[in-house]
């Protein structure tokens, strides 16, 4: 079943841990549609021919008795009830309600604009330096330059790096209107509201480059807004950070 539905619903390839559970419950509601189209379907071309005008010349206004439709529609209820508290919920209660923390846990923070993704890292010290909107003349994402605490930031635009097996926490905020952070191949969506911190977590683990898009209309350069999700291994990763040291100065 689940490899006619890949046949049926293909997807981009999967390149992250967390996006298999999604995956799963994408199949399994998919599943349920198809079923209930040929069902429905097979329905109609019954009634059609059983109640035809030249076997039920005249139209009978009482209602046909039958066990099976409520059946079907309770099968139904119990299917829908099923996909939710099984799949959905532990889901969202797993992947979504507890942010990670500890030591294999990367954080960046994303500045979105029109037409382009701004990405912060932390230096060598492990902390961010403070940001604000009145030095944005100064640097892209507003770093305050006397705070000795980003000194060693480094920024990007329109890439971020992450080590392959290692969870990506976003930290995300707008300069302008609301964007939308779109990674396809990990399952990933979120909007980004301005004057809002958002955020979105997942696990990359597979080595490659990935499509960074924005999913929500942002102005007329809106087409032009993509980026590359680049998971590497930690020595490359290690080596793009020391290449990448002063990247705010």
């Amino acid at each position: 079943m689940e490899n006619l539905l890949k046949f049926i619903c293909p997807m981009q390839p999967l390149a992250s841990v967390e996006g298999r559970d999604l995956d799963v419950l994408m199949y399994l509601i998919h599943g349920l549609m198809l079923i209930l189209f040929v069902g429905w379907a097979i329905y109609f071309i019954v009634v059609l021919i059983k109640f035809r005008k030249s076997v039920h010349p005249k139209v009978s206004h009482s209602p046909t008795a039958a066990k099976v439709s409520s059946a079907i529609e309770w099968a139904v209820v119990i299917v829908e009830f099923t996909l939710l508290f099984a799949f959905s919920i532990p889901f969202w209660s797993v992947h979504v309600a507890a942010v990670p923390t500890g030591t294999n846990v990367l954080e960046v923070k994303l500045i979105a604009q029109q037409f382009a993704w701004n990405v912060h890292y932390a230096g060598p010290d492990g902390r961010f330096g403070k940001a604000s909107a009145k030095f944005l003349e100064d640097n892209t994402i507003g770093l305050d330059p006397k705070d000795p605490d980003g000194k060693d930031d480094v920024i990007s635009m329109n890439h971020i790096y992450v080590p392959v097996n290692k969870t990506l926490l976003i930290r995300m905020t707008s300069k302008d209107v609301i964007h939308s952070l779109g990674i396809p191949a990990m399952r990933v969506k979120q909007d980004i509201i301005p004057g809002m911190s958002t955020m979105v977590w997942f696990t990359p683990n597979k080595i490659g480059e990935y499509e960074i898009v924005c999913s929500q209309l942002c102005g007329l350069g809106h087409y032009r807004m993509r980026g590359i999700l680049n998971v590497v291994s930690q020595d490359e990763y290690d080596q793009w950070m020391k290449e990448q040291k002063g990247s705010n100065e």
